[in-house]
């Protein structure tokens, strides 16, 4: 019987996206990328095709999500983008081979080189890391609000000040916890 992993947290970023592939960071981590296999099919669901993945592309992936991580943090506080981060993410951006092409209906897709490899995925998604953090998309990169969450997200709201990586996560999550805080301080009276 296959393991259960927990559910791939989408989004429309795919640099932030993949980030999120590691939730819970400063609480009780949670992998959704514990497998190569696990990862090939969140390759796969994003657009990002291959036939198969090792332990070492595995790591690969992992140092570069949690390098994305790093610098868009660092970026989102308007800190110093931390030098070994932002190496890793140009080295996987420089040894992809994948080329952008429009599609019909007038989108882009990525084309992985044949046969497509992890490294040629992990190299579109260190090139779309690099223009979030370069600040060449219309949006803002911004931290959740939750204190064991923090993940990097790209918040492309008309008004910019989204607080949470996912409402139905992260958001409401500390709802619940603000509302039960507040029961317990202004209990009902019994009637």
């Amino acid at each position: 019987m296959p393991a259960e992993f927990p559910d791939f947290r989408l989004g429309s970023v795919l640099a932030t996206s993949f980030t999120g592939t590691l939730s819970e960071r400063y609480g009780n981590p949670v992998e959704r990328i514990p497998t190569p296999q696990r990862l090939v099919d969140w390759l796969a669901v994003n657009g990002l095709a291959v036939a198969s993945c090792t332990s070492a592309q595995l790591e690969l992936a992992r140092e570069l999500r949690e390098s994305i991580h790093a610098a868009a943090t660092a970026a989102a506080m308007q800190e110093a983008l931390p030098a070994s981060p932002v190496r890793v993410i140009n080295d996987r951006s420089a040894q992809g081979r994948a080329a952008a092409v429009l599609t019909p209906d007038g989108s882009r897709r990525w084309q992985l080189s044949s046969p497509s490899s992890v490294e040629d995925a992990l190299g579109v998604i260190a090139a779309d890391a690099i223009s979030i953090i370069a600040g060449e998309r219309d949006g803002r990169l911004a931290l959740c609000a939750s204190p064991t969450c923090r993940a990097a997200f790209f918040d492309t709201s008309q008004s910019r000040t989204r607080k949470w990586c996912d409402m139905n996560t992260c958001g409401n999550r500390q709802k619940k916890a603000r509302f039960i805080a507040k029961q317990r301080t202004n209990p009902e009276p019994a009637k």
